[in-house]
């Protein structure tokens, strides 16, 4: 119940940051310094949230449904090799950042800073994240086979 009322509350409030942000695009569509950039700063956000927010309803209707998964799930979260692999695959995904977030602020200083800052930081921040995402996939790989080579 907490899990589905938590999913709830963070879609409504997406759908409400998004709302607000284009009411903002196109109630002002010709405001200039920061006042520019908040309508889709909150359009962002609220896409984010109202990701979240489905996720985690999503994840409550699967586990309400097979209560022994939600169970596994719990076990495999807390596993210290599930750890190690998230921790080694965010420590690669942490140095590419420092490369890409480094570019990024160059060539922000280098071109006037308009629209296309909103639309860079999210390329950057979906690089950062699919990195993330491949270095754990290919650890859990790695940590399989590993496990199935010295169990037998």
């Amino acid at each position: 119940m907490k899990a589905k009322l938590f999913g709830w509350g963070i879609a409504a409030v997406g759908v409400a940051l998004a709302a607000a942000g284009l009411w903002l695009a196109k109630t002002f569509p010709e405001a200039a310094g920061p006042m520019a950039a908040l309508p889709y700063v909150l359009i962002g956000l609220g896409c984010g949230a109202f990701g979240h927010g489905v996720g985690a309803l999503a994840n409550a209707a699967a586990f309400r449904k097979h209560p022994d998964l939600a169970r596994e799930k719990a076990i495999e979260e807390k596993d210290e090799r599930n750890v190690a692999i998230f921790n080694r695959a965010k420590a690669k995904a942490l140095d590419r950042m420092f490369y890409v977030f480094g570019a990024l602020m160059v060539s922000l200083a280098l071109m006037g800073v308009d629209i296309g800052v909103v639309l860079l930081l999210v390329a950057a921040y979906l690089f950062v994240a699919g990195c993330m995402v491949y270095y754990m996939c290919k650890y859990q790989k790695e940590m399989r086979a590993f496990q199935t080579a010295f169990s037998r």
